[in-house]
């Protein structure tokens, strides 16, 4: 769920707790004049009213806590956002550095696994496109691997084994 979709779900949630507090505050203030009022019927009107405002409180509390967990687990899901985003960058430069890649095949071989083909990323880098097809068959060979999809086969399936052993290790 996106970022500004979960805050709009946080501020709906507090505008509900806002406007069921008041609500819950009406429903009290009426309680107590009426009270003041006492007349055998009055009492019914009074329980249920009082039974009303209860639930009104209750539905109050359990909201402000659903908006604490909501919170609570946006940020977690934030930090690890940034866990994986800095996981991969290690993994990436892992890789790099074991293959002895050039720095300009390192940003060639990072746009590969960013989906920018060949064509792009000459004229991003200011190069012929032969000269990244080049680049590219070298990055290919250092990886070993045939192609494109290879290559990122490789990120991800080293990704998917971290997050099994760390999958595993919390479910130890």
């Amino acid at each position: 769920m996106p970022v500004l979709t979960q805050e709009r779900r946080a501020a709906t949630l507090a505008v509900i707790i806002l406007f069921q507090a008041l609500c819950a505050l009406f429903f009290i203030g009426d309680v107590i004049v009426d009270l003041q009022g006492g007349d055998g019927l009055v009492e019914l009107h009074l329980a249920i009213e009082a039974c009303v405002a209860l639930g009104l409180v209750a539905g109050v509390v359990f909201l402000m806590v659903e908006l604490r967990i909501l919170i609570q687990r946006v940020a977690s899901m934030e930090t690890g956002l940034r866990a994986a985003r800095g996981e991969m960058a290690q993994l990436v430069d892992h890789f790099f550095d074991q293959w002895g890649l050039t720095p300009s095949e390192r940003d060639v071989a990072l746009m590969i696994l960013k989906g920018i083909e060949n064509d792009a990323i000459a004229e991003m880098r200011g190069t012929a496109p032969g000269t990244v097809r080049a680049q590219c068959a070298k990055i290919y060979a250092k990886a070993q691997v045939d192609g494109r999809s290879q290559l990122l086969s490789v990120f991800l399936e080293e990704l998917f084994a971290q997050g099994m052993e760390q999958f595993e290790k919390a479910a130890a």
